[in-house]
């Protein structure tokens, strides 16, 4: 099964919309669902092509936060693309699960202009998970809201693993009857049209290959400066702060670099090796660049699964000792 999140928020760091989001994708990676997760703050000029990206999930997940009125700019800018871009024969099936969050007035509006945007689309609508959220920690360490989040994850696993039925909506009934598409093209032209729209994906293709390419030969000359892969291991060793009667393990996964890092702490004692380790109290996911953030203290990692940088599965309390016992520093 394949679920895509596209977060709509700005993505600051006591946004709870990425608290939410982080649970619901690591009780689906539990599930064995593979989930694509797009920050749409961080993609602002090539918004309109994810409408191709939607086709290749088996549902999807809207989230975003009311920080004064309305869904916000970046997932007005998604959807609009979707009706503009989208193949809507291929949207027919796809459900999708509205996540609003709200530090004002207005999640249940959101929650619903939501739902009529999709039904409009073409889309079948589940579940929501809509609230109002006052104070970001106290929402955070409640276990009742933990538990309901779970279920909800648990329940969106559940409607698209039955394909659960719908009964007819007006909304989809004024977009079949009523409502014609803006633009007739074929789903390779619009697909074509969504990348010019984008303004850098066809202007600047030769520029970001070579940006890419250039960035890898870096990371390989900085990987072999630090001392090659025992730099992702010595990196620990060296900055190891000893907290007397602390005991616990941890796996560290670069997922774009490959490399499965285990981590056993015993008081004073620390072993690091390269090597996976299930059953491991902590077990985080983050790419080179997060990981170079952290160990050059640009970045921690309590900071750095807040803002959903870096996925983790585990004792929360557990993996904030991971900037105690590390003392990376600038």
């Amino acid at each position: 099964m394949n679920i895509n999140i596209y977060y709509g928020g700005r993505g600051l760091v006591d946004d709870p919309t990425i608290l939410v989001i982080n649970k619901i994708q690591e009780v689906l990676d539990e599930l064995n669902v593979n989930v694509n997760r797009y920050n749409l703050y961080e993609m602002k000029n090539t918004i309109t092509t994810l409408s191709q990206t939607v086709t290749e999930a088996d549902g999807i997940i809207l989230a975003t936060t009311v920080e004064w009125v309305g869904m916000g700019g970046y997932m007005q800018t998604f959807l609009d693309s979707c009706w503009l871009y989208s193949d809507k024969s291929q949207i027919l099936d796809k459900y999708m699960f509205p996540v609003v969050m709200a530090r004002t007035y207005g999640e249940r509006e959101v929650t619903l202009a939501l739902n009529n945007s999709w039904e409009i689309i073409g889309g079948k609508i589940g579940p929501a998970l809509s609230a109002y959220i006052d104070d970001t920690t106290d929402f955070e360490f409640n276990d009742n809201y933990k538990i309901i989040i779970e279920k909800y994850a648990e329940n969106v696993y559940r409607t698209i693993s039955q394909r659960i039925m719908q009964l007819p909506s007006s909304s989809q009934t004024i977009k079949n009857n009523m409502l014609k598409d803006t633009i007739k093209l074929t789903p390779q032209e619009s697909e074509q049209l969504s990348k010019y729209a984008s303004d850098d994906a066809f202007v600047k293709t030769q520029k970001q290959d070579i940006e890419s390419l250039a960035s890898i030969y870096k990371e390989l000359l900085n990987d072999q400066e630090n001392g090659g892969d025992d730099y992702y291991l010595n990196v620990f060793r060296d900055n190891f702060n000893p907290t007397t009667g602390y005991k616990s393990t941890y796996m560290i996964s670069i997922s774009d670099k490959d490399k499965l890092i285990s981590i056993y702490v015993d008081g004073r004692d620390i072993k690091v090796t390269f090597g996976e380790n299930k059953s491991a109290d902590v077990i985080g996911k983050l790419s080179k660049e997060t990981f170079d953030q952290i160990v050059e203290g640009r970045e921690t990692f309590h900071r750095a699964f807040m803002t959903g940088a870096m996925t983790a599965r585990g004792n929360l309390k557990t993996l904030r000792m991971l900037d105690e016992i590390f003392n990376f520093q600038k």
